[in-house]
């Protein structure tokens, strides 16, 4: 699988994710869409409506990747192999993420708020429409910490450990949560098995973020000392369970103050400050952070790719 992890990697960094060309998860999406109307009126209950929905998205996807690899291993190993590495990039979104905050960062870096703020709410839950331009870079800095381990560090992580079987059962999990893992109305019930598992998906690589932040940002010039520092002390401030762990290693790599309240939804949201804050946010920030992004899922997919051969190794 390590071999198939490397080729996975380098053709999303190479390739991305082209909205023209067919994708699992816009059709997951119409999936988990298309069942909520039934599951609620089958189950009384909005959480068993949920963890019916949860039982069924995953049961179509790993059964779907198992019969994709099988098929094509049948007709031959080479073409079980190509599909293994397709469904792996499929699954990877590290070029994807960067460009998002690339759309962010060009029409921020002439001045054009409004271009920025618009960019921006592709990628955040957040209201953008008032926000300031330190505003916008944390917010757009946030979202590369968050995203490299929901799209990059855990579909590494379990495509090592389970290959693309694995990944689509965890990638199943989190477009779940990004659909229906809501705490607000209609979703608080419904979307709380998406959430719980998502969480519990995600617990061990947000927690192997501080690592691989931390050693980006020595390669990369930054403070790695104070990446580390943060990570530990700031980790546990996020409401959520592993948001704050990226967050924290990356603030403190930056050595800019992330989090705070924000406005979701009409709602002001008191959240806490996660870092120091040594400077003001700057555009250069999220070139920093889009370079951050790159070292860190470059040495976690060496990392990932390696123990994979290595486990491989011992068992033959």
């Amino acid at each position: 699988m390590g071999y198939e992890l490397l080729l996975a990697y380098l053709l999303d960094i190479i390739l991305g994710d082209p909205r023209s060309w067919p994708h699992p998860v816009r059709w997951l999406g119409r999936l988990i869409s298309s069942l909520e109307s039934p599951l609620r009126r089958t189950f009384a209950r909005p959480r068993l409506a949920g963890v019916a929905l949860a039982l069924i998205c995953l049961a179509i996807t790993a059964g779907s990747a198992t019969l994709v690899v099988y098929l094509a291993s049948g007709l031959h190993p080479l073409l079980g192999a190509a599909a293994g590495v397709i469904l792996i990039y499929w699954a990877i979104s590290v070029k994807d993420l960067a460009d998002h905050a690339w759309a962010v960062y060009h029409p921020l870096s002439r001045g054009d708020l409004p271009g920025a703020r618009e960019a921006l709410t592709n990628i955040v839950g957040r209201e953008t429409f008032e926000l300031s331009e330190a505003g916008i870079i944390r917010a757009t800095v946030e979202t590369i910490a968050e995203n490299t381990v929901d799209g990059v560090l855990s579909p590494l992580f379990y495509a090592a450990l389970g290959g693309p079987v694995m990944v689509w059962v965890y990638k199943t999990v989190s477009t779940l949560d990004s659909m229906v893992g809501y705490k607000q109305e209609p979703y608080r019930e419904y979307g709380w098995a998406g959430a719980r598992l998502d969480d519990l998906f995600n617990w061990l690589p947000a927690r192997l973020s501080g690592v691989f932040f931390t050693l980006a940002a020595w390669l990369t010039g930054l403070d790695g000392r104070r990446a580390w520092k943060i990570f530990r002390r700031d980790g546990r401030l996020h409401a959520s369970p592993n948001a704050g762990w990226p967050e924290a290693a990356m603030s403190g790599a930056l050595g800019l103050r992330l989090g705070g309240p924000n406005v979701y939804h009409g709602e002001l949201v008191p959240k806490p400050w996660i870092g120091d804050g040594l400077q003001e946010p700057v555009t250069q920030d999220i070139l920093r952070a889009i370079h951050l992004l790159y070292v860190v899922s470059g040495l976690a997919v060496i990392f990932f790719a390696s123990m994979s051969l290595l486990v491989k190794m011992l068992l033959t």
